[in-house]
C-alpha cells in the first residue's frame, strides 16, 4: 500500500506543524490540524496560503499526542501486515510522519510502514495544475497537495524502485 504524505508547518526556521494530510492510492484519507502550534512563528507562505485555509468547519483539530494516536489507529486499519510505503517530496514531511507514527514507548517505527522521496517524480508544476483547475478534496492545504501528488501524470508513468 502506498501513502502520500503532506505536511504544513510554520517555518522551515522555526518548524511546528500545522496540518498533516495523507491519501492512499486506493482514497482512504486522513487530515488533521494540531492545536499545539503557536500560529505567530508563522513564516510569510504559512501566513498567506495556509493559515486561511485551516480551522474549517470539518477539520479534525487535536492536540499532538491524540493526532498522533489517531494516526496509529488509522494506519492500523489500513495495513492488516501489508508493507505500506510512504511517498513524500519533502523530508519535513516524512520527519513529521514519524515523529506522530513511531510508538510511543520505544520511538520506533512500525516495521511495515517505510519512508520514500518522490521529490524527483513528482513535477510540482503537475501538482499545482491539480490543485488549480480541478475540485481538490477539500479547501484543506496539506489536502490539495497530497491529492496532486497522487495524481501527478509523471508519479503513474515512474517505476517507483528506481525513486
Amino acid at each position: 500500500m502506498r501513502l502520500f504524505v503532506d505536511t504544513e508547518f510554520t517555518d522551515l526556521l522555526e518548524c511546528d506543524l500545522l496540518s498533516i494530510g495523507i491519501v492512499s492510492e486506493d482514497g482512504h484519507e486522513f487530515y488533521a490540524e494540531s492545536s499545539d502550534t503557536d500560529w505567530t512563528k508563522s513564516g510569510d507562505f504559512a501566513r498567506v496560503a495556509v493559515l486561511p485555509k485551516l480551522r474549517a468547519p470539518e477539520a479534525n483539530i487535536f492536540s499532538e499526542t491524540e493526532l498522533s494516536q489517531r494516526l496509529r489507529a488509522w494506519l492500523a486499519s489500513l495495513a492488516h501486515g501489508e508493507q505500506i510505503v510512504v511517498s513524500v517530496d519533502h523530508p519535513i514531511d516524512w520527519e513529521f510522519f514519524v515523529y506522530l507514527a513511531r510508538d510511543p514507548d520505544t520511538l520506533e517505527m512500525p516495521p511495515h510502514i517505510k519512508g520514500q522521496s518522490i521529490r524527483g517524480c513528482v513535477d510540482p508544476r503537475d501538482i499545482e495544475v491539480y490543485c488549480c483547475t480541478t475540485h481538490a478534496p477539500s479547501n484543506m492545504h496539506s489536502m490539495q497537495h497530497v491529492a496532486g501528488m497522487r495524481r501527478a501524470p509523471r508519479l503513474a508513468e515512474r517505476n517507483f524502485a528506481d525513486a
